[in-house]
């Protein structure tokens, strides 16, 4: 099992770019930062976090995508992801062009991490109804999966449509960069990862041993390989008992959860968890 770390990127925090090195240089397997495009100030939606107000570092996110081509310039090894990217938040033609020269200027390391969002006021400003939502992410997940595959390609559905148009670079990654869908487990979701993705981020572990076989079986269904699902739990506070039992499940990679304060802070962090890579590295 391999052993990631993700952190809420902000203009605060430690500086990414510097971050990225020093995740390298211990040996960490990936980094991911998550998405905002913006924060309306209505406390329409409740915090996810269960707490009164937003916390400072959703107000002051950076762009995923420019702060990972940052990272990946300075990298050679580490996979370089999004946890998680609201592919709905944008135009998909667009997107999948930045994304396509991201993965290649990464040589291949990027990993769309995605999701549906929860702020029913930032996808609003962005035009999606929130019961849309789903509907939304699987066509521009579609769409763009055409645009990165093919020498042509043309997508008609009911929130996305484009005539035969070419579109390059295509990425390193093909059919796609590898998708990860972030989110509780269910029929809906796991319906959607067989379709268009290529593994399930949970956010904590209880119920996921029941949850992977459904899984396995969705994939079954649509003639894909269980054996190439990747299980990445996300966010995650480690202990021995915790990361061993994720182990056991045949999990890939585990994403342990960085504070995003100043750099003695996170530095401090990546100590403490360098030697979990050392664990699982001998078994």
């Amino acid at each position: 099992m391999k052993i990631g770390v993700t952190i809420h990127a902000t203009d605060e925090c430690m500086d990414l770019v510097e971050l990225a090195r020093e995740v390298e240089a211990r040996n960490f397997h990936s980094l991911y930062i998550p998405e905002h495009t913006h924060i309306p100030t209505s406390r329409e939606t409740p915090a996810p976090t269960g707490t009164p107000e937003l916390g400072r570092e959703y107000l002051r996110t950076l762009d995923p995508y420019i702060a990972l081509a940052a990272a990946s310039a300075v990298t050679e090894r580490i996979l370089l992801g999004t946890g998680i990217g609201l592919v709905g938040q944008h135009d998909p033609i667009v997107l999948a062009k930045e994304i396509a020269t991201l993965d290649r200027l990464s040589q291949g390391r990027f990993v769309l991490g995605i999701g549906y969002g929860w702020n029913r006021e930032e996808m609003r400003n962005h035009g999606i109804a929130y019961g849309e939502r789903r509907a939304l992410v699987r066509e521009c997940m579609l769409a763009m999966q055409a645009l990165w595959s093919q020498e042509r390609a043309a997508f008609s559905g009911e929130h996305v449509q484009f005539k035969e148009s070419w579109s390059w670079p295509k990425p390193m990654q093909q059919p796609r960069p590898r998708t990860l869908i972030g989110g509780a487990p269910g029929p809906k979701m796991f319906e959607a990862i067989a379709e268009f993705a290529d593994g399930w981020m949970p956010i904590g572990g209880a119920g996921m041993k029941a949850a992977l076989a459904d899984l396995r079986v969705a994939f079954e269904r649509v003639d894909r390989d269980p054996g190439e699902l990747h299980v990445v739990p996300f966010g995650v506070l480690p202990d021995l008992g915790k990361l061993d039992y994720y182990r056991e499940l045949g999990v890939s990679e585990a994403v342990l959860r960085l504070p995003g304060g100043g750099r003695d802070e996170v530095l401090a962090a990546l100590d403490d968890y360098t030697p979990w890579i050392e664990h699982f590295a001998t078994l």
